[in-house]
This record gives structure tokens, C-alpha cells and sequence, in this order.
């Protein structure tokens, strides 16, 4: 597997996952490395979302070990840790009307409501405004979470993430419930992302191909909780690489970036 060169950031060593006498993940192997983009991609039930809670450090491995940011899972205190990550979910479950600035602050305290009588110092204040600045949410400050997009709540959640500066940022399916114009802004975002911060570290599951930024650079494929394969993005988003991990003729192209994913012919028994 090529790498940037960079540190460390992440690295699954044949991890194992079982939960309620049932594997769910077997053998993975991973390493992500500062600057890296990646994409976990899989088929639903594939084991995504179990990797991306293990890289959070919110699962432990049944056996294998998981380090993350230089400490390993079992031998840190893991609400430390996870202060060091930024993780983005579009299914943040916020149901009161706290405006975009007071759900970026909240990535301070890595709390989904306010903290009562807790109040952020001069440099979260101007680390929280100049994302918000910079992700394009100056106009909506102000606006509540329940009359927000889900475009502009996406971006919101981005900014809540990288709050912390984290060396590490995981999205979790981040287009989910994006119309194409929204998406479209979102993986622009995205790009943007990464071009600024060179050596953050991401890591984004999806099944959809079409949701990945073109600054993707590292794809790994699962399959039936079982790692196909991973490394050089160009090279693990093929079609004969897809076709496997889905089990069905899936043909891939690639244009000014981007990956688009269609049927392809069916091979009669």
C-alpha cells in the first residue's frame, strides 16, 4: 500500500469485531496516514460503520489492536481521545433550536446540547467564527438547527468537527439526505478541506461512489466484514474491484476527477 509519507494517524492490526456471538469484522489490516483521504466503501451491512466506531475510538476490538493519533485502544482514556477526533454524522441527534454558532461550540466540549454555565474562552470564540467564515455559514450564524438545510447543517457539523483541530476527521456517510445541488457544495467543501489543511487525516464511508471528493486519495473495500482490499484510490475504485466487493457487474469510470458508478452487463448462468 502506497502512503503519503506522513505520521501515523491510524493503524488497524488484525482486528477482529464480534458482537453478540456474531463476527462482524474479521482481519483488518489498516493504515491511515497524515494527509490521507479515504474512502470505506461497501455494500450495506458490509461493516463501515463498525470500522469508522472503531477508528473513533467508541467500540473496542474483541481481539487486534486499533491505534489511533499514537495511543492504542484499551490502554488510554478514550473520552480524551475522542476529544481528538472529528467526527461528522448528518444523523446528529440535536432537537433544540440552538443556532449554527452554538453547534459549532459545542464541538469544544464534544457534546450534542450546551454545557450549562460552561462558557468558551477568546480563542474558541475566534477558531468557532473564522470555520464558520470559512465553510460558508457567515449569512446563517445566527439561524436555528431546526430551520436549517441539511446542506447548511452538513457544513455546520464539518465545523463543529475541526473545532478541536483534530489531526483525525470521520464522516459517516456525510451526504445522506443532500439533494445533488447540496451534495455538490458539500464535496466542494470538502476539497476545499483538504487543499487548506494539508496533513488532516480523513476518513469517509459511503456506498454511493458518486459522493466521493476528487481529492480522494485511498479507497479500501469491505466485504462481508472482511477487508478486499485498500490502498491508492485509482487503483481500488475499478470496475473489476467493485463488481466483487457488491457481488453484481458494476462498471466505474473516472471523469475530471470524480468516479461514476453504472450497471454493467449481466452474465447469463
Amino acid at each position: 500500500m502506497s502512503s503519503t509519507g506522513g505520521a501515523e494517524v491510524l493503524c488497524l492490526d488484525a482486528l477482529d469485531f464480534v458482537r453478540g456471538g456474531t463476527p462482524i469484522l474479521s482481519g483488518i489490516d489498516l493504515t491511515v496516514r497524515a494527509g490521507e483521504h479515504w474512502a470505506l466503501i461497501g455494500a450495506n451491512g458490509a461493516g463501515k460503520s463498525t470500522v469508522l466506531s472503531l477508528c473513533g475510538a467508541v467500540e473496542h476490538p474483541t481481539r487486534g489492536t486499533v491505534h489511533v493519533l499514537g495511543h492504542q485502544l484499551g490502554r488510554v482514556d478514550v473520552r480524551e481521545l475522542r476529544a481528538l477526533i472529528g467526527h461528522v454524522n448528518p444523523r446528529h441527534p440535536l432537537a433544540s433550536p440552538l443556532t449554527a454558532r452554538d453547534v459549532v461550540l459545542t464541538g469544544a466540549t464534544g457534546t450534542v446540547e450546551k454545557v450549562p454555565r460552561w462558557e468558551p474562552d477568546a480563542d474558541v470564540l475566534a477558531r468557532a467564527d473564522y470555520l464558520i467564515e470559512a465553510l460558508g455559514l457567515a449569512h446563517i450564524a445566527s439561524s436555528s438547527w431546526l430551520t436549517m438545510s441539511q446542506g447548511e447543517r452538513g457544513r455546520a457539523l464539518i465545523a463543529r468537527a475541526l473545532l478541536p483541530d483534530p489531526a483525525l476527521l470521520l464522516l459517516d456517510e456525510p451526504s445522506t439526505g443532500l439533494d445533488v445541488a447540496a451534495r455538490e457544495q458539500f464535496l466542494q467543501t470538502l476539497d476545499d478541506l483538504h487543499r487548506t489543511q494539508p496533513t488532516l487525516a480523513t476518513v469517509l464511508v459511503t456506498h454511493h461512489l458518486e459522493e466521493l471528493p476528487e481529492s480522494t486519495t485511498h479507497a479500501a473495500l469491505l466485504r462481508d466484514g472482511h477487508l478486499q482490499t485498500a490502498g491508492p484510490a485509482t487503483e481500488v475504485l475499478t470496475t473489476e474491484q467493485i463488481t466483487e466487493c457488491f457481488a453484481y457487474p458494476i462498471v466505474i469510470e473516472r471523469r475530471e476527477g470524480r468516479w461514476l458508478a453504472r450497471a454493467g452487463a449481466r452474465v447469463a448462468a
